[in-house]
């Protein structure tokens, strides 16, 4: 079974957001791994905690097919230098795994089939 690692920022973190509603929507989403088959695991950073342990941590669990990088890291220009040291840190710590950026929390599954 494939298997896919989802990093997105916690929406209990994002200003202005329906922290809960968006909560469910990414849970709904690793959800919809398993209807593809696919096992699928999920971490989640705060811009005010530790990135890179929990980032290596849930890299280091397991081998992973593909980590998927989502939208709220990659898209906001001001989170570009996070960006940068998550994609370094997949390279360092998940080598043989394909990268996959979503474009929101609803397409994952999508972006992780491309390269699976």
């Amino acid at each position: 079974m494939a298997s896919v690692l989802v990093v997105g920022i916690d929406p209990r973190v994002i200003p202005g957001i329906d922290s809960a509603a968006l909560r469910a929507a990414l849970d709904a989403e690793l959800a919809r791994f398993g209807e593809h088959g696919i096992d699928a695991a999920m971490t989640l950073i705060a811009f005010d905690g530790p990135v890179e342990p929990v980032v290596v941590e849930a890299l280091a669990a397991r081998p992973w097919d593909v980590v998927v990088v989502g939208g709220g890291i990659r898209k906001p220009e001001q989170l570009l230098p996070l960006f940068e040291q998550i994609v370094n840190l997949i390279r360092r710590h998940a080598p043989t795994a394909a990268i996959a950026f979503n474009t929101s929390g609803g397409d994952s599954v999508e972006a992780a089939q491309r390269w699976l």
